[in-house]
């Protein structure tokens, strides 16, 4: 049987699915361009079609999968958003769920994240909720602009601590998960870097690693949110949404450091700055 990846065209889709198919698993990989996935995957897995918004694509994409990875697209911000598509899989002999979820969540229900997770436990299917700190990849991504333009650190989480981890030891932790899918069953996993970080320190390694001066701006939440929405011009939901993960983190819920990955894989995660040494593009000045 098959292993669908939901979001594999995504930051931690596309480690789940390589990783899996390391580790000898047929791996289904979807999303709403499957033109996107054919040339990302080749042959190497199966592309389908899957729009969490359209229960007609459910089907194809579930043909011949007894594992899924569920990811929370960024633009479905309501929680009921993914209830259609978990109720959708009753109807099949899923062995285990696998939900991107988020550290903390379990005790926090502001995000979209703690209803789905209890919607899933709920349906009587099988899950493995993986629940990671930070994105390593949020500072080499939507976060980078301001760092290679202005060498600065535009995020508004005052002094607070992170343990940031990199995605790609999120999809190998999860893709562990999923290929032991009888150990794993209903179980949750906070996943996490070796090291807590406040963004000065985050400023400091990547003027070392850049050679530049970076500062952290440290701006409040209006700033910040008028930035994003008013100057990048992104999707307002989305900067609401991050506003909310930046308010609890300063109220100390992204510090603390677990061993799970560790014992998921029998590995280290990488550092920030061994990971800022292998993404320096990302942070190059314009």
């Amino acid at each position: 049987m098959k292993i669908l990846v939901t979001g594999a065209s995504g930051n931690v889709g596309r480690y789940v699915a390589l990783e899996l198919m390391k580790m000898g698993e047929e791996v289904v990989v979807a999303g709403t361009d499957k033109v996107r996935l054919q040339k990302m995957f080749g042959d190497a897995a199966d592309a389908v079609v899957l729009d969490l918004t359209r229960p007609e694509t459910y089907g194809d994409a579930l043909m011949n999968v007894d594992r899924i990875f569920l990811m929370r697209p960024p633009h479905l911000g309501k929680p009921e958003d993914l209830y259609p598509f978990i109720d959708f899989l009753k109807a099949y002999d899923i062995r285990l769920i696998s939900f991107l979820s988020l550290m903390g969540v379990e005790n926090n229900t502001i995000p979209p994240h703690h209803k789905i997770e209890k919607y899933i436990e709920g349906s009587g299917i099988p899950y493995a909720h993986i629940r990671p700190g930070f994105f390593m990849q949020n500072l080499s991504g939507v976060h980078s602009t301001e760092i290679r333009e202005n060498d600065e650190i535009f995020i508004p989480a005052g002094r607070s601590k992170t343990s940031f981890i990199d995605a790609e030891d999120i999809g190998l932790a999860t893709a562990n998960v999923l290929h032991e899918a009888e150990k794993y069953k209903d179980t949750a996993h906070t996943i996490t870097g070796q090291e807590s970080l406040d963004y000065f320190q985050i400023a400091e390694i990547l003027s070392q690693v850049t050679n530049r001066k970076i500062k952290y701006a440290k701006p409040g939440f209006l700033k910040y949110r008028n930035h994003y929405i008013g100057k990048r011009g992104l999707d307002k939901k989305y900067v609401d949404v991050t506003v909310a993960l930046y308010f609890m983190t300063r109220m100390g819920t992204a510090k603390k450091v677990t061993n799970e990955f560790q014992r998921l894989t029998g590995k280290k995660p990488r550092t920030f700055k061994e990971f800022a040494e292998d993404n320096i593009e990302s942070f190059t000045r314009i």
